[in-house]
Formats: structure tokens, sequence, C-alpha cells
């Protein structure tokens, strides 16, 4: 009826738009599935990313790389729909941290040695990085329908389970934070709480639910419970076993009780868990010392004690991001505004540096920021199978590979 009421010239007008609409929506559309999807991912990317897949500056170490950012990078890679760089991140992971053999570990340390050599620093694993790696390639066989990825990560998944899956007196399965080390002769595991992100254990227990992972998620939570008496989780801690088939959870002896630079991790986990998962609730009860801490201060602290719970310093930002999850989980809106404006001006700051400038830990903040916005943003959630659902997957559906 628009079209009759209109003169000759304008109606020609108006079908030229219209025409030209239908055939620039779905190739604008092409274009958003072409490649990335979260510019604060593309941003750190860029400058962080090298073109053949190593992950910059994710160690204190200046050149050297470690297989945390490697992993890391493959998760938000996948959340932004960026099958390019996944792809560089995985190969040179292999390549380089696990000798060209998928069915190793990643050793954790890569770089320039003393000798000017650039090569594997340290081959002992870190069992976070390997557990997320099994994860994200699993979830990209799924989302990028590529068989192959999954191959990789049912051999990955196979080493993990007998390098690093341990039988714990009276508690059953757990993962050692790496295979070497951390089992002591006195019959003492050390352990890392934030290296065991509840939906991570189910995707694992739904691709093998006959393997130990639905056993460790519920261990996850005793170790949690056993050892935060005020609210608090530690960076690390031990388990003693007292006899064949009983023991404790005990402060670790070699970290001491405090909880600060990984443990924070804890609560983004727990904040990102569904809420629908049997764990949840109970895991976010056990911590409620950081809510209550950071709303009387305005701050998360940087350093506590878990035992007595006293706190020191205050945090920098990407402890503000960790906690976006947990606070929205917790209901607490008014902190996730608050702590959020932190995050802003810290990301604000941090890429206006030069890449080389090392005055505050720009991977650390950013990685924990990546992991809460994307969350908060609603870019990629946890289904209570652990699988992940993202904005891209009905808009870019996938094209099967190999």
């Amino acid at each position: 009826m628009l079209a009759l009421l209109m003169t000759p010239r304008r109606r020609m007008c108006w079908l030229a738009a219209l025409l030209a609409s239908a055939i620039l929506t779905p190739l604008m559309a092409a274009e958003r599935c072409d490649g990335p999807t979260w510019p604060l991912w593309q941003n750190y990317a860029q400058r962080n990313v090298q073109e053949d897949g190593r992950m910059l500056e994710s160690s204190m170490e200046p050149n050297h790389s470690t297989s945390e950012g490697q992993s890391y990078g493959m998760v938000f890679a996948l959340v932004a729909n960026d099958r390019k760089r996944f792809d560089a991140l995985w190969s040179w992971t292999v390549a380089n941290m696990m000798g060209s053999d998928k069915t190793r570990l990643p050793g954790w340390l890569w770089g320039q040695g003393k000798d000017g050599a650039w090569q594997l620093q340290d081959a002992n694993s870190a069992s976070d990085a390997d557990l997320w790696m099994a994860y994200t390639l699993l979830e990209a066989a799924r989302l990028w329908q590529a068989p192959a990825y999954r191959t990789d990560a049912l051999a990955l998944l196979k080493t993990i389970e007998s390098r690093l899956v341990v039988d714990l007196p009276g508690v059953g399965k757990m993962v050692l934070p790496g295979p070497e080390g951390f089992t002591q002769p006195d019959h003492l595991w050390r352990l890392n709480p934030s290296y065991l992100p509840i939906p991570l254990l189910r995707r694992l227990a739904k691709e093998a639910p006959n393997g130990p992972w639905k056993e460790i998620a519920d261990n996850t939570l005793k170790m949690i419970q056993a050892s935060s008496p005020k609210g608090f989780v530690a960076d690390w801690l031990a388990y003693r076993g007292t006899s064949p088939k009983t023991g404790l959870f005990v402060i670790d002896p070699a970290k001491g009780e405090l909880g600060s630079y990984d443990a924070i991790r804890v609560y983004l986990w727990a904040g990102m868990t569904p809420a629908s998962d049997p764990l949840a609730a109970a895991l976010l009860a056990r911590l409620d010392g950081m809510s209550a801490s950071t709303a009387s201060s305005g701050v998360p602290p940087e350093k506590v004690q878990v035992m007595s719970g006293a706190s020191e310093g205050q945090a920098p930002f990407g402890y503000s991001a960790a906690l976006l999850p947990y606070f929205q989980a917790k209901g607490h809106t008014w902190l996730v505004a608050q702590q959020r404006r932190l995050v802003e001006q810290g990301i604000a700051r941090v890429m206006k540096h030069d890449p080389q400038d090392r005055s505050e830990p720009a991977y650390y903040n950013l990685m924990l920021s990546l992991f809460a916005l994307g969350w908060i943003e609603q870019r990629y959630q946890f289904r209570s199978d652990g699988t992940l659902e993202l904005s891209w997957e009905t808009s870019c559906p996938p094209v099967a590979t190999r």
C-alpha cells in the first residue's frame, strides 16, 4: 500500500533500497561469522598472540609463555568464533610444549633460557591448562563439527587420567596440579583448588561417564568445604593420609594458608557454575567471605589468611573482574555494578600501555576480565552438563570439517 502512494521516482528508489537490503543482509551476517565476534578478545589477541599461535607475556618472566596462557587463549578464541587463532594456539602448543606428541602433557613453561636458546624451560605440566585444553578441544569438535579436535582431546584426557589422577585415602579421586613434585613421601598430596572448575569437570564426565570426573567434582566441593572456615579459600591446600583408608585436608606446608592470586579463580568458577548444578548452592555458601569483605571496603582484598579471615592489601582490577559472576550468582547486583566500573577503568588504562610495560600484571588482569565479562555479557554460559552455550551458535551454523 505504501508503495502505491509513492511517486514513480520514489517508488523506484524504495524498491532499489529494499533489494539492496535483501542482498547485503546475508553478506553482513556472513562477515560476522568469518572471524572474531568479540572486540575485547580481538584487541587483546592482536597485541599478545603471535601469528604462529604463541601467547606472549603469559609469564612474569620476560620472553616466556605458559601452557595456562595457551589454554585460556583457546577458550576465548572458541567463545569468539575465532577458528584461525584457535588452530594456531593449539598447533603451537603441540609443536613446542608437547614435542609434537599429542599423547604427552604439555610442559608448562616455554621461552628463552639463560643460554639464549628458545625451548621448553620446564617440562612439568600444569593440570589446569591440561584440563582446559581437553575441554576446549571437545567443545571445538562439537561446535565447529571438527572431529579431529575430539581425537586430540581424548588422547590428552587419557594421559591426564593416567598421570594426574590419584586416589586419596578416605576421599577418592582427585587431580594433582602436575605429574611431578606434588606427591610427598610422607603420605601428603599438594592440591590447587583453582585448577578444578565444576563446569569443566561436568563436561569431562559427559564425555567419559565411566571416568573419575563426577567423583572429582564432588571431592572438589568437599575440599573447599573442609578448608574454608571463614568463607575464603587458599591458593594451595594439602591432603594428609592418616591411614590406608582415612585422611584430612590440611594447610599446605609450602605455601601456607594464603588465599590470593590463584584462589581468586575459585570464586570466578563458582559464580559461573549453573544454579541447576547440584554442587552450586553449597559451593557459593561456603565462599561467603569474599562478598562480605568486598562489600565492606569497596575493593577485594589482595591477600587473605583463610583460617583467621585476616586480609590485607587492595587487589588489582583482575580480582574485581573475577568476582563479577560470583556477585551476580549471589544476587549482589550493586556489587556487580560497582566492581564492573573498576574493571572497565582498568582495561582502558592497560590498553593504553605499551605491551612491554610490565608495571602491572596486564596478562593476569585481562585474562580474568575476558573470562568474567564474556560470561556477564552472555557471550558464553555453561549448561548443567558443562557444554557451552555461545552467542554465535545460532547465527553462525558450523561447516563440518575433518
